[in-house]
């Protein structure tokens, strides 16, 4: 315990504990806002699905392998990238990142 109270008597010490309870409540915040960003049309029973990420900005490279490790990217426009064959235990994953903005089966034509 004159560890702990070292550490709350110091400056430092509770500057870098607020600095791990954000980070925490951010790694929450995006754990609990993940499932809602994946449409209910992505419901079924089959093992893999292709899906349409939602991004609020154009695509770049790095975004584009971030995705790479949960299926087959085939394409990518303005605002959005095709990811073929994700697992459904990864959509989850897949909605995760701040910069996902929803996550929905991929739309013909257009």
């Amino acid at each position: 315990m004159s560890l702990l109270s070292a550490i709350l008597r110091s400056s430092k010490g509770r500057f870098v504990l607020g600095v791990i309870a954000a980070w925490a409540g951010f790694q929450v915040w995006l754990t609990l806002a993940a499932p809602g960003k994946i449409s209910p049309e992505l419901a079924g029973t089959s093992e893999k699905v292709n899906v349409q990420i939602e991004l609020p900005f154009t695509p770049e490279r790095f975004h584009v392998l971030a995705f790479q490790k949960f299926g087959r990217v085939s394409g990518a426009d303005d605002h959005s990238i095709e990811l073929r064959g994700v697992k459904r235990t990864d959509l989850t994953s897949v909605a995760r990142p701040y910069w996902v903005t929803s996550v929905g089966p991929i739309k013909t034509g257009g």
